[in-house]
């Protein structure tokens, strides 16, 4: 076997050599030894963080700023390449810079009295506690300290719960489990607790105060039944287009400010003109706001309600020219005499893609589509069907939010013949 060299990184952060050999943690020119062990090369750099190689949160971090560029770009490309699509041209990737993460969903759990909170590890359910971490944005990494404290001090106010006869449970005194979920909004951290509920006098206002000291947004617990407001001394709202929307507890976000302007601008620069858009799984309005104008009205077609209700209250409030339809288009997507009233189509749908939707755009007259995918591989079975029906594949635009991760986003731009 011998010493091979690392030529390329896999979708899964891997580096390959020539033969097919794979090695976690390497980076492109390093050599791969008959005994598994790596020698560093030309682009293999120090990572960023003391807790890469067990956080599960970073698979990248070996790479420098060439090799991890060079990854988002792969990544997209390979996408359209494996259903001939044809670009035209491939944008340069945008990456976010560390710091950036404006939402993070992460894991609290408690054994004895001690609470970490973190990602989990690569591969385990175990927990990764965060004493640092390079990705997220620094106001809300400066709110896990105080809160591990807060838990702490919850699950000692929090009434046990009496096992069979009649003691306090040993489960209850001693474990905790609950999911986190934090997002950096216009008015500061709203942080959402899920699996766990305000027990008592002291739970109370042993999180009022937390939220008042740190000057939390909102703070939002959900016992099982739906998110309940613990603070919120202001209506939360995220600024999208230059639209104040309101920002229910939950809701999807881009997960960065400037992922978020890279996508938007490829989308305003391609639909420029456009008199008419619908915007499909619409979310908040991310597209719909900044592409209604004087000149252009919007369609925003999204299935969760709060999320349309958002969009709709948002754009009301800004009088901007966009009508709100609370519509599940998996069910019941717009059909092609609908659509063929648009001049041009941006959707943004989850992983899974959007086969129905797409199909009813190949059969409408819609001449101009852009398609937002957090996933290359659904994305390019759909965009396959486009071009199948007379689109062409103008542009693409990869789009690295998610940092040192292999998670990778694009904008896509399609023409019809």
């Amino acid at each position: 076997m011998g010493t091979e060299e690392i030529i390329r990184i896999a979708a899964k952060g891997d580096g390959v050599t020539e033969s097919g050999r794979f090695a976690w943690g390497a980076a492109p020119g390093d050599l791969l030894h008959e005994d598994g062990t790596l020698e560093w090369g030309p682009h293999h750099v120090q990572p960023a963080c003391s807790h890469f190689g067990r956080c599960g949160g970073c698979q990248l971090q070996q790479l420098d700023e060439e090799t991890l560029t060079a990854f988002v770009e792969a990544r997209v490309a390979n996408a359209s390449a494996s259903q001939e699509l044809g670009a035209e041209k491939i944008a340069p990737p945008h990456l976010s810079p560390p710091g950036a993460r404006r939402r993070v969903s992460l894991r609290a759990e408690s054994s004895g009295g001690r609470v970490v909170i973190g990602f989990r590890e690569a591969k385990s359910h175990r927990l990764v506690e965060l004493e640092e971490c390079p990705v997220m944005a620094p106001e809300l990494f400066a709110v896990l300290g105080p809160l591990r404290k807060l838990l702490i001090t919850m699950g000692k106010a929090a009434p046990a719960k009496k096992g069979r006869h009649g003691k306090p449970s040993k489960h209850q005194q001693t474990r905790m489990a609950a999911d986190i979920e934090m997002t950096l909004t216009d008015q500061g951290v709203d942080l959402g607790v899920k699996g766990l509920t305000a027990e008592g006098l002291a739970a109370t206002e042993a999180m009022l105060d937390f939220s008042r000291e740190h000057g939390l947004a909102r703070l939002t617990m959900d016992g099982g039944y739906g998110f309940e407001t613990v603070w919120e001394p202001v209506p939360v709202t995220v600024t999208l287009g230059g639209v104040q929307v309101p920002l229910p507890p939950g809701s999807f976000l881009q997960a960065t400010v400037d992922g978020e302007e890279a996508l938007v601008g490829a989308t305003k620069r391609w639909l420029e003109g456009a008199a008419t858009v619908a915007d499909l799984f619409s979310g908040l309005g991310t597209f719909a706001m900044a592409l209604a104008g004087p000149q252009t009205r919007v369609l925003a077609a999204e299935a969760a309600r709060d999320a349309h209700l958002s969009c709709k209250a948002g754009a009301d409030r800004a009088q901007l020219p966009v009508f709100s339809a609370h519509r599940d288009l998996f069910r019941n997507p717009l059909q092609p005499d609908e659509l063929s009233k648009f001049e041009a189509v941006v959707l943004d749908p989850p992983r899974a893609g959007a086969r129905e939707q797409v199909e009813c755009i190949a059969e409408s007259t819609v001449g101009r589509v852009v398609y937002i995918s957090c996933n290359p591989s659904s994305w390019s079975r759909d965009a396959a069907r486009l071009i199948e029906a007379g689109f062409r594949l103008v542009e693409l635009r990869p789009v690295g939010q998610f940092r040192w991760s292999t998670h990778v986003e694009l904008a896509s731009y399609f023409e019809r013949d």
